[in-house]
């Protein structure tokens, strides 16, 4: 078992990887509460007190919701609604049933959806997203930063964690380029790909790409407590399209 007694085995973990990315991950949600992919509540809580100041939001998104950790965060917050989307059925399915006692009143919306391909336009005051950059290609950053202002009102705010790049002598920085290397030559060698990458979205280049599209970028250390103390919380305020953002329209 994964960590858990009642996490996937090695061998489901490998039939996930040799799926499809939404496959994978359909097969994998129902015991994905039980992996290290899980977003942590520990770093959840943090998020959550920092956006208190901000709050309340009339409406709020979880892009790449999975099974709904940071829904449950956020529904205390919204006044409105609060929407997860995600391209796994399965994971939408977990999400939808373990968020039945979730704390807060604004009614959840479960929506299948690409992040890449949102429905929605100026709909939402904040968006979150956490522990999915790694399902974004490089090459496809700038495309989800565009949909993300997008999908946001003007002075919206998107909320994420991320960290610099680890230093080179940093044991983890390996594991992860190791990591990613296995995944490209699976990726080369089977079809359709499985897309799941460390190290990405990093900063400073997140920050900057943020700004180039459209956001003022606030970047915080917030003190998470080890393991998760190289973490910066990131908000990022849509700027009105009279300051550089396109118009919503034609996108």
């Amino acid at each position: 078992m994964m960590f858990h007694p009642q996490g996937p085995t090695l061998w489901e973990l490998a039939v996930q990887a040799l799926s499809s990315t939404e496959r994978g991950y359909d097969l994998l949600a129902p015991k994905f509460d039980y992996t290290p992919f899980r977003t942590p509540d520990e770093v959840l809580d943090v998020v959550g007190t920092a956006l208190e100041s901000l709050a309340p939001f009339a409406s709020g998104l979880d892009i790449c919701c999975g099974t709904g950790a940071a829904m449950r965060m956020l529904r205390p917050l919204c006044r409105e609604r609060v929407v997860g989307l995600d391209v796994s059925a399965g994971m939408l399915s977990v999400a939808q049933r373990v968020l039945a006692d979730a704390p807060g009143t604004a009614p959840l919306e479960f929506v299948r959806g690409d992040a890449l391909a949102m429905p929605f336009d100026a709909a939402f005051d904040v968006a979150v997203c956490f522990g999915a950059f790694g399902h974004i290609l490089v090459q496809d950053e700038e495309a989800f930063v565009r949909q993300v202002a997008r999908v946001l009102r003007p002075g919206g705010r998107f909320v994420f964690v991320t960290s610099p790049m680890p230093s080179w002598w940093d044991p983890t920085y390996w594991m992860r380029r190791g990591f990613n290397a296995v995944m490209h030559m699976r990726n080369w060698l089977r079809s359709p790909p499985f897309i799941m990458f460390y190290l990405t979205f990093l900063l400073p280049g997140a920050g900057a790409l943020l700004e180039a599209n459209g956001f003022d970028v606030e970047v915080r250390d917030a003190k998470f407590a080890w393991p998760f103390t190289p973490l910066r919380l990131v908000i990022a305020t849509r700027r009105p399209a009279a300051l550089g953002l396109p118009a919503a329209t034609g996108w």
